[in-house]
């Protein structure tokens, strides 16, 4: 390989001293001259090493690595295609041909790195496979696709359809996001297999699993609002009715054993049960209008073609 002028190598650092310099100069030595750097304030000379070892590095102007990405694609890359990857030298530079090959033989507008398939030992501990395998379950269920592996940090897109998203998200949410939209805004995705390596010694993580954990939960939950808003609507209605039915089923009890009265009580479980009817009759309409709105844009889609 003699260079890849149509690829952008992404890397959003915070404090990556450790690894930015090997991580760099991999990519430049598997032919990619156009390494981006978008720094987030690091501290540990981080942008320098970075620019030593041949990176383009500009410094992110907000926090977050989703907003470093979005900042970097919107003002900062030209490329037709964008390499997505994480600093801490976890990722194959060497995997890069194989990600970008669906962009560039049309296959998918978007590429996810399985990073299940060659996990080596070391490379993430046991909970967090768990908490993996438990949210990449709850958005195929949800949103109704399997992407394998939708917290991957490595990623391949054409900068176009990285346009057509709706990206919110600050922090490490940005990869749920990302895929979330690809699945609202029909963007073709492929998976390909990687290989993913333990963090190098004394190289540590800015991830905080259970504090990133439920950030990605929650933008999970918030986004099945417009994608799927049976489950959304219908979740709270669920348990807004079950709650206000073991209410009813207590009060019912004291009266029946006790010939005690729970009046407050008895007025708070018809609401809750009246309130979780309403929810799951919306869920059920908006899902509706959801459908028809996709069968109409999938019949203007054909007729124009």
């Amino acid at each position: 390989m003699t260079g890849s002028p149509d690829v952008c190598v992404l890397l959003p650092t915070m404090d990556e001293a450790a690894t930015i310099a090997d991580v760099v100069r991999e990519y430049r030595e598997c032919g990619f001259e156009n390494v981006l750097v978008i720094d987030g304030g690091s501290t540990d000379g981080t942008p320098d090493l970075a620019a030593d070892a041949g990176a383009r590095v500009v410094e992110q102007s907000g926090e977050g690595k989703g907003q470093a990405v979005r900042e970097a694609v919107r003002d900062h890359v030209d490329a037709e295609f964008v390499l997505l990857a994480d600093a801490d030298a976890t990722y194959d530079a060497e995997d890069a041909e194989t990600m970008l090959e669906p962009l560039r033989s049309g296959r998918a507008e978007h590429v996810i790195g399985d990073r299940f398939a060659d996990m080596k030992p070391g490379a993430m501990t046991r909970l967090n496979r768990i908490g993996n395998r438990i949210i990449n379950r709850a958005f195929a269920r949800i949103h109704g696709t399997d992407y394998r592996d939708i917290l991957s940090g490595y990623r391949a897109f054409t900068r176009e359809s990285f346009e057509r998203l709706h990206l919110t998200a600050e922090g490490f949410g940005i990869e749920t996001e990302m895929a979330v939209e690809c699945v609202k805004h029909d963007v073709s995705v492929a998976v390909v297999d990687i290989t993913y390596r333990p963090r190098p010694e004394g190289s540590d993580t800015n991830l905080r699993p259970v504090r990133d954990g439920g950030i990605i939960f929650l933008e999970l939950y918030r986004k099945a609002k417009t994608n799927n808003p049976l489950f959304y609507f219908g979740s709270v209605g669920l348990a807004a009715t079950l709650s206000g039915a073991l209410v009813a089923a207590y009060v019912l009890y004291e009266w029946i054993t006790r010939s005690v009265g729970h009046e407050i009580l008895a007025v708070v479980s018809a609401a809750g049960i009246l309130l979780g009817i309403q929810l799951l009759m919306f869920g059920v309409l908006a899902d509706m209008i959801l459908t028809l709105h996709r069968e109409e844009i999938e019949g203007r889609d054909r007729r124009s073609e």
